[in-house]
This record gives structure tokens, C-alpha cells and sequence, in this order.
């Protein structure tokens, strides 16, 4: 799906406008040094900003640097924020290194209403009320989804099925069917709670979806959850405060 979609749901979904004029970055010059040395290998921090992808940041830095070999470190959905950390030259090496760290993320759950794809990229549906909801539910729940548990991930997905993504066979209107994976939520801690919203840091393995989780933990409650705030705050122990945006990162460079 390409990035201008993701603005128009957005805006039609909960009434957001597209990023100014000064996210839609112009191509700089760098200098041969500069080249050389991102080609050497750096590992770059980046606070990703909404509705931009992961490939967005990553197509950006390697047009910047005119340089191939760029990557990055585990993809954030277009409407989630944080860390992203991109590789690039020999430091690509490090990828897998990366991906295998453990990931912090700061998320809200919107509860009473689901989503086909677990988060406000599709439109809320099947209401219900919260107001037999209690705080001790809540805690309780946190607690049955912290440790080794089995998670399906969400149809809407990059997951390959047969060689093609199961986000795409979803979209055709094809019966996608995944198995569930194994995951390790390592704490999943409750930081406010103001109904239908459920807010929470989560400290989890890789290949965990978030996303899939809020479904799940609205699915455990009998009424029904999803995905509303995303923001990805460490991998292993490596903070989103200390990384750049991609606007400083190309300030950076001057």
C-alpha cells in the first residue's frame, strides 16, 4: 500500500492532517568523506515519525547518502513512532544482531471496538460496552499475557504465505490462515487506565505484534479491543532518546 493511503485513512479515521512541507525532505549533497564513512558502516538512531514506514526512513537515508547497502533493524507499522535503528554499509552486518534484542514499547489499547487490522488503520467496528471493566480485570489480564505465551499474528501482515504477503491476499478478500508463533512478553505493566483506553508499557520479544496483543487482551475481556498508540521506546538497551529524526539527521549532515 503506498504512504498516501496511509495519510487518507488517517485523516478520514480520526481527523489528522498530512506532515508539513518540512518532512517531505529534499535531496542534499554530502561530501566524499561523508560517503566513505557511512559506507565503512554506521548504525543510525532514528525516531521515526508517523505514517512514514520503515522503508520510508530507510529509502530516504540511502538516497541522501547515495549509498546501496542501507537497512533497518525491525520494521515499525506507518502508525507507530520510535526507534528504528538503520545499518548502513558493512555495519549492515549487524541486522540480525539487532533484530534479535529484546524491544520496548509504550502502547495504548482502545477498548469496546475491534478492527480488521488491530490498530486504526481500518475503521472501529463491533462495539461494546466497557463499564463492566474494572481495574482488577485489567492487572489481571496483564498477568496472563506476560511470560512464554502462543500469539497469532494479525492477518494484516508481511507474513508470506506461499511467496506472496498475507496483508495482500487479506486485501484481495482471500482466507488467509497463519499458525501461531511463539512470543515472550517479558513484563507488560499498566501505566493508566481511563476506559475505553488502556495504557501500558510492554517489554517483549522480537516478532511480537502489539497490535495483535490489544486484540487479544480486548478478546480476553469479552469486549473487544484494538491498537490506538504505538511508540517503540528501546531495543535491547538502546534508548529512542537518544536517536534523531530523519529532518535532524539530515541537518546533521550540513
Amino acid at each position: 500500500m503506498a504512504k498516501g493511503s496511509y495519510f487518507a485513512k488517517h485523516k478520514a479515521q480520526i481527523g489528522t492532517t498530512q506532515p508539513d512541507e518540512n518532512t517531505r525532505l529534499a535531496q542534499q549533497a554530502i561530501t566524499v568523506e561523508q560517503r566513505e564513512t557511512f559506507e565503512a558502516g554506521k548504525v543510525l538512531l532514528i525516531d521515526k515519525d508517523l505514517h512514514w514506514t520503515s522503508f520510508d526512513a530507510v529509502r530516504k537515508i540511502r538516497n541522501v547518502l547515495r549509498i546501496k547497502k542501507v537497512g533497518h533493524a525491525g520494521t515499525l507499522d506507518p502508525l507507530a513512532t520510535g526507534l528504528l535503528i538503520i545499518c548502513t554499509g558493512k555495519f549492515t552486518k549487524k541486522i540480525n544482531e539487532f533484530m534479535a534484542q529484546p524491544k520496548e514499547y509504550a502502547a495504548d489499547f482502545t477498548l469496546g471496538a475491534t478492527t480488521a487490522t488491530y490498530d486504526l488503520e481500518s475503521v472501529p467496528e463491533n462495539f461494546k460496552s466497557t463499564d463492566g471493566i474494572t481495574e482488577e480485570m485489567i492487572l489481571e489480564q496483564a498477568k496472563v499475557f506476560t511470560g512464554a505465551i502462543m500469539q497469532m499474528p494479525p492477518i494484516y501482515s508481511a507474513i508470506k504465505k506461499d511467496g506472496v504477503a498475507a496483508y495482500e491476499l487479506a486485501r484481495r478478500g482471500e482466507k488467509v490462515a497463519l499458525e501461531p508463533r511463539p512470543i515472550t512478553i517479558y513484563s507488560f505493566e499498566i501505566t493508566k487506565i481511563e476506559l475505553p483506553k488502556v495504557s501500558c508499557i510492554i517489554r517483549c520479544s522480537t516478532g511480537t505484534y502489539i497490535r495483535s496483543l490489544a486484540h487479544d487482551f480486548g478478546e480476553a475481556l469479552h469486549c473487544g479491543g484494538h491498537l490506538s498508540f504505538l511508540r517503540r521506546t528501546k531495543i535491547g538497551e538502546i534508548s529512542v532518546d537518544d536517536a534523531q529524526t530523519i529532518p535532524a539527521f539530515m541537518e546533521s549532515l550540513q
